[in-house]
């Protein structure tokens, strides 16, 4: 895939939706493409949050250890970002990310994933939509697991 295809890719990502061409350009040479095959880790839970992930293409399971188990939380499709948990609140990573079919991503380190935000403000403001959508999501799928799991055990 050529630069010029990333900066397309990137592009309709949301989230990098109004930076200017040039800085998404910078941004699509100074990241790391990366493939996993289906079944395949991206990151494990635990894991040190070096960097951030946008989905080129395929899909991905998020999965959380509870009580021993992994629970699938949130599926990853293309033009998607994970990893940016980790990097926003500087703590190890918070899922597992599983591949689910052939999965190509962007690296995008820490230092250039913070430098974007300080650049654009508005990338700020929509980071805090989708961390706000991801944890009314997350909590929903732990409560709906503790539930069956205390329906198992009684």
């Amino acid at each position: 895939m050529l630069l010029k295809d990333e900066v397309e890719m990137l592009r309709r990502v949301p989230l990098f939706s109004k930076i200017a061409p040039a800085k998404l350009k910078l941004l699509a040479f100074a990241s790391e493409r990366l493939n996993c095959r289906e079944g395949q880790n991206l990151f494990r839970q635990g894991d040190p949050g070096d960097a951030a992930y946008v989905v080129l293409s395929g899909t991905a399971d998020v999965l959380v250890n509870s009580n021993g188990d992994e629970v699938k939380v949130a599926d990853v499709e293309q033009n998607s970002i994970v990893g940016e948990i980790a990097i926003l609140c500087d703590v190890s990573r918070t899922a597992t990310v599983r591949a689910t079919s052939r999965l190509e991503v962007l690296k995008i380190s820490k230092e250039n994933f913070l430098g974007l935000m300080n650049d654009f403000p508005d990338m700020a403001v929509e980071i805090m939509r989708v961390l706000a959508d991801r944890l009314n999501h997350t909590t929903s799928e732990l409560t709906a697991a503790r539930a069956r799991e205390q329906r198992a055990t009684t």
